[in-house]
């Protein structure tokens, strides 16, 4: 040891000897080193670690369900995107066969004088584009003889009768038409009012 060290101890020990609590406050940390844990320790230990344990799973469980939210908000925004994109696929596939039929009516109407002959093939294709949209779930808004609604109606001209009672659709001007509840196009119709 060199001098330093000699009088630095010296030092410690004179005011170890000078203070009374010095001893007892060197016997009391000695003493805290040395005792081993109680059971209130060990318990505080036991939940931290618990507590630790648990936040760790629940962080993970956090991870998991953003990581499977942002893959389920990604494919929803694909499906929703192929559906604008195709999604009048099925309809117009089974439009390509009333389309066909047209097609062949043309062709089989170009050299014929009957006149009978072209409003059957007219028929028949009206009758068959009509049935591809009505499963599809187009449907005519029943105008004939009823009140005036303007949900579903509107009202291009009015016309003074007393043949009719007043609001009741006289004349269809063109069809409207609806998907189940919701209007695609509305009834063009002239009403009658009171004269």
């Amino acid at each position: 040891m060199g001098k330093e060290d000699k009088e630095k101890e010296q030092k410690e020990e004179l005011k170890s000897e000078n203070n009374p609590f010095a001893q007892n406050s060197v016997l009391q940390d000695e003493q805290q080193d040395s005792k081993e844990p109680d059971s209130d320790d060990t318990e505080c230990i036991d939940a931290i670690s618990s507590l630790k344990d648990e936040i760790e799973k629940i962080n993970n469980q956090y991870i998991r369900l953003a990581a499977d939210f942002d893959n389920y908000r990604k494919r929803q925004a694909q499906e929703r995107e192929a559906l604008l994109k195709y999604g009048a696929e099925e309809t117009l596939k089974k439009m390509i066969e009333a389309l066909d039929n047209i097609d062949r009516a043309k062709t089989s109407v170009e050299n014929v004088d009957d006149v009978n002959t072209v409003k059957e093939s007219y028929n028949l294709v009206f009758k068959q584009i009509y049935d591809v949209l009505s499963k599809m779930g187009l449907e005519v808004i029943d105008t004939e003889g009823k009140e005036f609604d303007p949900n579903f109606h509107e009202a291009v001209m009015q016309t003074p009768t007393s043949e009719y009672p007043e609001n009741t659709i006289i004349a269809e001007m063109q069809k409207g038409y609806k998907l189940g509840d919701k209007v695609l196009r509305p009834s063009l119709v002239n009403v009658a009012v009171s004269e």
